[in-house]
Order: C-alpha cells, then sequence, then structure tokens
C-alpha cells in the first residue's frame, strides 16, 4: 500500500523550504514551487474515484497561490516605502547640519555685490561701502601771458577718491552712513571723516537727515560720483555747491513719491573744515517734477534755491572759485578771490530726460552776492552746462525716485570674454561755462567742451576717458591778460561697492 501511494505520487512533498525567507524572491519561488508540486501530484492520481477530492484541493491551491502572490506584493510596497522613509530622514537630516537656527543672522550679498549682515527678522543691517577712482591725466597748458597764475599744470596719477566704511538700518525706520576719505583733489593725503550721518524714514513720505552728509542741491549734486557721466561735474555746479551745500553738516528734510522729489536743508562748514569755518550757515531747497516717466522716456523739471546767511570764515568772506574739470592737478585758475560779503544767493533751473538709450540733462545758475555796506554794491554771476549721452550698446539711464536724479548704466550682458559679452559702452558730450566777471570783480569767464567714452564692465567697475579743450578769459583791473588756453585728456578707473 505504502508502494503505491509513493508511486501515485501522492505521499508528503519533499520540503523546498526557502532558506532565507526574509527575501521577497525567495517567498515568491516557494510557494510557486510548492504548489507547482501538489497541483502535478493530483493530476497524477488517476482513479476516477479520486477526481472530486482533487478539484476540491486544486482550488484550495489556487487560492492559496493568489493570497502568497498578494503578501509578495505587500511585501514589495513595505520595502519601498521603508526606502522612501530612508531618503526622507536622510534630507532631514543634512539639511538640519546646513540649515542656520531660525534666530541666526543672515549674511547675504546684493545685487550690486556688497556685503551685508542682516539679523534673522531682517530689521537690522549692515553693510560695508567701498569706492576707488583712480584717475590719470596730463594738460596742455598754455598761459597767456607770464603773468598768468599758474604758469603749469602738472598731469599724473591720483587717488581722487579712496572712501570706505559701513552704512545700514536698525529697526526698520533708521538708518547711518559712516564713510572714511582717502583721496582727493590734486593728489590730497591723510584720511578725513567724510561722512556720518542718521536719517529717519518713519513718517512716509519724509525723510530726516542729520550729521555730515552730502547735502542734495541741485541735479548734477544729487547724482552720485559713482553716477555722473564725466569725471567731474561741471563748474558752475561745483561753485554753487561750494557756496552751502556739497558735503557738510546738515539737518534736512527730503520727501518723493514716484514722479516727484522736494527738499530742504539747513547747513553748517564743510566736512573737514577747521574750527574757524563754524559760524557759517545757509539754507538749501530743491524741487523735481517729472510730466513723463515710462520705461522708455522721462522729463524732468526742477528747481533749487540756496541762501547764505554767515560767510565760511570768520572775516565774512567768501571765494567763488574751481578747477578746470579735471582735478589731477590742483591748482585754479577761475576764481573771485576772498569776497566781503553780507549774504549770497543763488537761484537755478534744471531739465533733463531720457528717450531709449538716449539722455539729456541741463542746468543754469544765477548769482547774487550782497557786500556790506561800504564795500562797493551787489555782485551777479552766472553760469551753466548742457551735456547729452548716448549708450551704443542699447541700456538706458534709470530715474531714481529716492534721489530725484539718474542712476549709472548697468550693463545688460557684463563684460566676460569667454562668453563673448563686453558690457556697455557710452560716448557723451557737454558744455559748460562759468562767468565770475562783474563790476571791480574779475574771476574769470571759464568755457569748457567735454568728450567722454565710458566702459561699463558690470555694475561695480567701470573705466572712463575725458578730453577737455577750454579757455579762461580772465583779466587785471587794469586791463591785463592773465587767462589761459588749455587741452587736457584724463582716464579713471572707478570701483564702488
Amino acid at each position: 500500500m505504502s508502494r503505491h501511494i509513493k508511486r501515485s505520487g501522492l505521499e508528503p512533498a519533499p520540503d523546498h523550504s526557502c532558506p532565507r525567507p526574509r527575501k521577497c524572491n525567495c517567498v515568491k519561488r516557494c510557494g510557486i514551487f510548492t504548489a507547482t508540486a501538489i497541483v502535478a501530484a493530483i493530476l497524477a492520481g488517476g482513479p476516477a474515484a479520486a477526481q472530486d477530492s482533487a478539484s476540491a484541493r486544486l482550488e484550495a491551491l489556487k487560492a492559496e497561490i493568489n493570497e502568497l502572490r498578494n503578501e509578495v506584493e505587500a511585501l514589495k510596497g513595505d520595502v519601498a516605502e521603508g526606502r522612501e522613509e530612508a531618503r526622507g530622514a536622510t534630507g532631514q537630516m543634512a539639511a538640519a547640519k546646513t540649515e542656520p537656527p531660525a534666530d541666526a543672522p543672515s549674511i547675504r550679498v546684493s545685487s550690486s555685490n556688497q556685503p551685508t549682515i542682516c539679523s534673522s527678522d531682517g530689521r537690522n543691517c549692515i553693510s560695508l561701502t567701498s569706492r576707488l577712482q583712480l584717475d590719470f591725466g596730463g594738460y596742455n597748458y598754455r598761459p597767456n601771458t607770464t603773468a598768468t597764475t599758474p604758469q603749469n599744470l602738472v598731469g599724473g596719477v591720483i587717488a581722487r577718491r579712496a572712501k570706505f566704511g559701513v552704512i545700514g538700518a536698525f529697526l526698520n525706520d533708521w538708518g547711518y552712513s559712516i564713510e572714511f576719505e582717502g583721496g582727493g583733489s590734486g593728489g590730497g593725503s591723510g584720511v578725513v571723516l567724510d561722512k556720518a550721518y542718521l536719517s529717519y524714514s518713519g513718517f512716509e513720505p519724509f525723510k530726516i537727515w542729520a550729521g555730515i552728509l552730502s547735502v542734495r542741491y541741485s541735479l548734477d549734486r544729487a547724482t552720485s560720483n559713482n553716477n555722473i557721466t564725466f569725471m567731474e561735474r561741471a563748474a558752475p555746479v561745483e561753485v554753487a555747491a561750494g557756496i552751502g551745500a556739497a558735503t557738510r553738516s546738515g539737518f534736512g528734510i527730503t520727501a518723493n513719491e514716484r514722479q516727484w522729489w522736494a527738499g530742504a536743508f539747513l547747513t553748517g562748514p564743510a566736512s573737514g573744515r577747521t574750527s574757524h569755518d563754524a559760524r557759517q550757515t545757509a539754507a538749501t531747497g530743491r524741487v523735481v517734477f517729472l510730466p513723463v516717466l515710462t520705461d522708455s522716456a522721462s522729463l524732468l523739471i526742477g528747481g533749487d534755491v540756496q541762501y547764505l546767511f554767515d560767510a565760511p570764515t570768520g572775516a565774512s568772506e567768501l571765494n567763488l572759485r574751481d578747477r578746470i574739470e579735471m582735478r589731477i592737478d590742483g591748482n585754479r585758475i577761475l576764481g573771485t578771490g576772498p569776497l566781503p560779503i553780507d549774504s549770497a544767493r543763488v537761484l537755478s533751473a534744471e531739465l533733463a530726460g531720457t528717450l531709449g538709450s538716449f539722455h539729456f540733462q541741463g542746468e543754469y545758475f544765477d548769482f547774487n552776492v550782497e557786500r556790506p555796506p561800504g564795500n562797493g554794491p551787489s555782485l551777479n554771476f552766472s553760469g551753466y552746462y548742457i551735456q547729452g549721452g548716448y549708450i551704443l550698446t542699447g541700456e538706458t539711464r534709470r530715474y531714481s525716485a529716492s534721489s530725484g536724479s539718474y542712476g549709472s548704466v548697468a550693463p545688460s550682458r557684463p563684460f566676460d570674454w569667454r562668453m563673448g559679452d563686453w558690457g556697455a559702452w557710452e560716448i557723451a558730450a557737454r558744455y559748460s561755462m562759468i562767468d565770475l566777471n562783474d563790476r571791480d570783480i574779475f574771476g574769470g569767464r571759464q568755457e569748457n567742451l567735454t568728450l567722454g567714452l565710458n566702459w561699463y564692465v558690470n555694475s561695480n567697475i567701470r573705466f572712463m576717458l575725458n578730453y577737455i579743450n577750454g579757455t579762461v578769459d580772465k583779466r587785471t583791473g587794469g586791463g591785463g591778460d592773465i587767462g589761459a588756453r588749455y587741452q587736457a585728456v584724463g582716464a579713471r578707473t572707478q570701483i564702488a561697492f
């Protein structure tokens, strides 16, 4: 009987259990192998009497096979889910290692590459600021007579500006700046405190300023020297600003919206001046309106007023003077000499605009000096400039609502010779005139024609080339000629953050 059972193949199937039951592939192979063997044994039984029983067993085995398959698929899902959880845990661990705590300060670099540290809530920030303008140049200077002073202008290399410092903001509304200057006209030496001011902007749209600062007076002075079109501002701008504006101690209020700007300042002595200048007091005001302001065009109309109450020296004297719009040599030809004054007033008008890549601007200045009784009648001087430029590479000069002036050129494709990008290129021309001759004062009449070529390498680096052709028509009280003619070529390397 046992042999019959053995030959019929109904004895228990051999043990083919999986040696590694935890692996899904082994489970699947073992289950299918066992089921197949049992099915084969039933089919080999042969006797008709056992067919019903075999059919029942076959159905049971099919159900068992389906159950095994479901278990295998479930195991596969568990394994995949475990892998995803492992990946997520790994990512969280990596993030925990690299991300700073939520309350830690952040260090970032602005779009102009200025390093800045801010608190976690962004309400307190401090940035490093620096500026280097290295000037090279020479003169072809021809005095009209041997009585002309100076007899020669010397070219060379100077650090026109070498500034460094910090600017910052705290509690959102407060701002400050502390900057030191190591350069100067004619190669000035020594480091001096250039700016140190505090501002408050909590009363929008107003902003309050106090300290040693650049007074927002006239269009060209409201434009940062990082962004001016030529190496130096026009002579009438500098003569007017030297009375009671430029960089000096002051207190002021400004306000602006998108298409207008207004500001007024009460000012004291210029930055770096000695204590005997402390009695100088002046006031300035400026208003700007833009009837046209679009992405492709703009038109600016403005006006300025300046009034000097007390002269900058204890002797109540004022000296109106300037260089020839290049400052490698610090000597001046143009100048009235010290004028005894009771008060001084300057009125000026501004006009500027852009049309695509073309831009222009101009200003007119009317000077009035009231002398003390017994020192002669009042004096009237005048000056103006007009300039224009075209950006060959298609960029535009954008209007800055915060300063009421036009900014620099931002290259759309900063210089990268590997990519074939060459930055932005600009050509420009300017004519300027200032006349400091009136009555018994012979300060001279200066006229300059300046041509410029600017290469904006990127948002931080610029190279400038200027050519100046000018004259100073100056006489003595007796009619003697002490004027000069000159040509000058200057270049500037500028890097600013």
